[in-house]
């Protein structure tokens, strides 16, 4: 059965105590904060909610409630805030630290303490970033640039056989492929092979399974998901076990063969903390590779077909992105790094992107001391929250009258630095929040800029977007229509600005959250 702790309310990791309700330990005036209609006892706010989509439910009463509301599930409450006030003070670092809960901590029998679900006080968190963190310097991904070239070169060979043959393309499934071969080859040396596939790489479809599993434990008492869950909890063992496998074998193979070039795997295994001298031990080692291999992909992906969705719908944006592409690229067959770092608009069309659809759509946070949130709401140590990213990005005091619309100007220069800080927080936030954060932005908006040059892209007049959601997010049966472009003559380049293009773009370390 998997691991079903989370860190209490008091501070403290292990099981839940006794008579555990949520929140309500470190909230000493919880009854002030709203919460839904129609409560139940026992059962809660159950009532009009669907348990495979509970961030959408989370926004549905976000809007009616508020910018601190509370939800009760089976005798547990938990806070959720997403005002542009409350959410910059659980930015304060002084103040709140990372919690681990929810479906995070149901992740903790896959990654244990890996850079996304260790607790703050283990120890492999720090040797590990600390370790790792020199893989995502600037001179690090330069190299990783010519193999995230290959893999796209992999993804438009075969959607040029696709348009040949008139058929649509699986975004979502196809961005999917493109993001696990780009982690893995540039990570770990390793080919899943996955668009030589009619279907999903098994280790996708067990990754896919362990997240819905972490999912639906928080969507049943805890008492009776052993029962209620005894068909998932044996595949998701099974799921888990596979997962093990894949990466313990990926790691002997690299044990055997000697060293590579240098990657994430190397780092790994050979360099020893800059000032301890310690090591990752095995076990964490394949722990940060899981880890890696699943966040490192499953974000990526989800943001990159989110844009191609929006792109789709919107041909004047996708026209302007296109001419930017040409302008900066001109007749370069293959972009260097530092063409990439230039497309300032393709770059605002993914944060707009993720600014509605933040792939990982929330995190939480718990207090160092007692303290009070929004200068309105007493908070002992050790309580948390949820801050619930996808109505952040679309607070109407922050964004406009209109934060539903699609506008990628929202991230010109001018207009970020007009905007409060922290209110853009698609990576998280703080000292546990993105080590590799550059590299997907790096790989997403290379990927963009190539498919904007190549192809017109034209959506499914029938579709209407569904986002299925197993703790990260995606757009469900997503497909598109291609259309060869061909590119603008090439012309004298234009210089572009040296200005930041999107907020907390200085972070030097996404794809990753830890």
């Amino acid at each position: 059965m998997a691991e079903t702790v989370t860190q209490s309310a008091t501070g403290t990791d292990g099981p839940l105590p006794k008579g555990f309700r949520g929140a309500e330990q470190g909230w000493p005036e919880l009854h002030r904060i709203p919460h839904p209609p129609r409560r139940l006892p026992l059962l809660g706010d159950i009532l009009g909610v669907d348990r495979r989509t509970p961030l959408q439910d989370s926004m549905r009463f976000a809007t009616q409630l508020g910018p601190i509301f509370r939800r009760k599930a089976f005798g547990n409450e938990f806070v959720f805030v997403w005002g542009a006030e409350p959410a910059a003070d659980m930015a304060d670092e002084a103040r709140f630290a990372k919690h681990v809960g929810l479906g995070v901590a149901n992740l903790r029998p896959i990654a244990g303490d890996g850079l996304f679900t260790a607790y703050n006080h283990e120890s492999n968190w720090q040797l590990a970033h600390d370790v790792l963190a020199p893989g995502f310097s600037r001179e690090a991904m330069e190299g990783y640039h010519a193999m995230m070239l290959s893999v796209a070169g992999r993804l438009t060979d075969r959607w040029d056989r696709e348009l040949a043959a008139g058929q649509w393309v699986d975004v979502p499934g196809d961005m999917t492929k493109l993001t696990l071969e780009t982690i893995a080859r540039t990570g770990f040396g390793h080919d899943f092979g996955s668009f030589e596939r009619d279907r999903p790489h098994p280790f996708v479809t067990a990754m896919i399974g362990t997240l819905v599993y972490a999912q639906r434990l928080n969507s049943v008492p805890a008492p009776l998901a052993p029962l209620m869950l005894r068909q998932a909890a044996r595949r998701n063992a099974a799921d888990i076990d596979y997962l093990n496998r894949t990466v313990d074998d990926l790691v002997e193979q690299r044990r055997a063969n000697g060293r590579g070039n240098g990657d994430l795997l190397d780092r790994m295994l050979e360099t020893a903390h800059p000032e301890t001298g310690e090591r990752l031990s095995a076990e964490n080692v394949r722990r940060q590779v899981i880890t890696f291999l699943v966040a490192g992909h499953e974000t990526t992906s989800g943001a990159l077909s989110f844009a191609l969705h929006y792109l789709s719908l919107h041909p004047e944006v996708a026209a302007r992105a296109a001419a930017e592409v040409d302008r900066v690229w001109g007749d370069t067959a293959t972009p260097s790094y530092d063409q990439v770092a230039k497309l300032r608009y393709v770059r605002r069309v993914l944060d707009e992107s993720l600014r509605l659809w933040p792939t990982a759509p929330a995190f939480a946070r718990e207090a160092r001391q007692d303290t009070v949130l929004a200068g309105d709401h007493p908070m002992r140590r050790g309580a948390w929250a949820l801050v619930l990213t996808a109505m952040l990005h679309r607070d109407p005091e922050v964004w406009g009258p209109d934060p539903e619309s699609f506008d990628p100007d929202r991230f010109d220069a001018k207009a970020v630095r007009a905007r409060a800080p922290h209110t853009f927080k698609p990576f998280g936030t703080g000292a546990r929040a993105c080590i590799g954060r550059q590299f997907a932005l790096h790989e997403a908006t290379l990927v963009l800029g190539l498919l904007l040059r190549r192809y017109g892209l034209k959506a499914d007049p029938d579709y209407r977007l569904k986002v299925t959601e197993r703790l990260t997010l995606m757009p469900e049966g997503l497909r598109l229509r291609l259309e060869r472009r061909t590119p603008a003559p090439a012309q004298t380049p234009v210089p572009v600005p040296d200005t930041a293009a999107s907020e907390g773009g200085g972070c030097p370390v996404h794809g990753v959250g830890d």
